[in-house]
């Protein structure tokens, strides 16, 4: 397949802003992101959007359908590499999944590395489960049906949280959402490492950047809570749904993660979308394939707490 003809044009157009000194700080890549990206001027209605901060000191964002009685939740988990991105950037995608799939969207501002590094992230999203599953977000949500998913370094985390759950025998998962998820390490050999390195938005040099940021020790890089495809133990976790972008140099090892998923005898449904780069759902919301990405979600969750009620 070829580039889809938006992406192309938004490759195309996008001049990124005055690039920090190399290597970045994580200060200076936070400010030249924040000056690439542009909050959408109008957005779909919801119900409500109140944010709340848990016990733990984590903020969430809470998107609320229309719906008469109690909601499923869906813990949604941004993507930046663990290092940059907040809840702010997956406002058309949270209440358009929100409005399709009928469900309380739960948006996590986790801290960020490397002020922050491993394993805080897993560890302040995981609080979010718990604080769900104890009725923390009041009666409009219930607490007993709860998914979680997340884009790229949200990916990893949102698999992450279902091997603690499953590990501690904390609140089970009724699903995990994986969008051009973070699995392994740029130096694990996957092809798409190596045809996407640069040119399309997300680029291996960055990649490297970002795992600098997280991980304090390597050692680490062994630790399944930190790459899922390092564990050996992929049983008991939840029916995924793994979207990946043709053009991204994660594409690999999330397809790779979905068959060994698959193998060890989960649920896995997965769709790679040609022509696609990272950060087609959550990000470059204009792209055509955008809206079918949160629709395709949006399906997926219906269909998940529509077989569990």
């Amino acid at each position: 397949m070829t580039l889809d003809p938006a992406v192309k044009e938004l490759l195309a157009r996008s001049e990124p802003p005055e690039a920090p000194a190399f290597p970045p700080t994580a200060a200076e890549l936070r400010a030249a992101f924040a000056a690439s990206w542009q909050a959408p001027e109008t957005v779909e209605e919801v119900a409500s959007v109140t944010d709340h901060v848990l016990p733990s000191g984590v903020r969430v964002r809470l998107y609320l359908p229309d719906a008469d009685g109690a909601v499923p939740a869906f813990v949604w988990i941004h993507g930046g590499g663990w290092t940059i991105g907040s809840i702010d950037e997956n406002e058309v995608a949270s209440r358009a999944v929100c409005n399709a799939a009928k469900v309380a969207v739960v948006a996590v501002d986790y801290r960020l590395a490397p002020e922050n590094p491993f394993p805080a992230a897993p560890d302040d999203c995981y609080a979010v489960v718990e604080w769900l599953a104890s009725g923390g977000a009041g009666p409009s949500v219930d607490s007993g049906r709860i998914a979680i998913g997340g884009e790229s370094a949200g990916g990893n985390l949102s698999t992450v949280v279902s091997m603690m759950s499953r590990d501690r025998s904390g609140p089970p998962l009724a699903a995990q959402v994986l969008i051009c998820p973070v699995y392994g390490h740029p130096d694990d050999g996957f092809r798409s490492y190596t045809d996407f390195a640069d040119g399309f938005g997300m680029t291996a040099g960055a990649m490297r950047f970002f795992f600098d940021q997280y991980v304090s020790d390597p050692a680490q890089l062994n630790d399944p809570y930190l790459l899922p495809l390092r564990a050996t133990d992929l049983t008991g976790l939840p029916p995924a749904l793994v979207l990946t972008a043709e053009y991204d140099v994660l594409r690999d090892e999330g397809e790779e993660f979905a068959r060994r998923l698959a193998d060890a005898g989960a649920k896995v449904e997965m769709t790679r979308y040609s022509g696609q780069i990272h950060g087609f759902y959550g990000l470059y919301t204009d792209l055509p394939a955008s809206p079918r990405s949160h629709a395709h979600v949006a399906s997926f969750l219906t269909r998940v707490f529509d077989s569990r009620d």
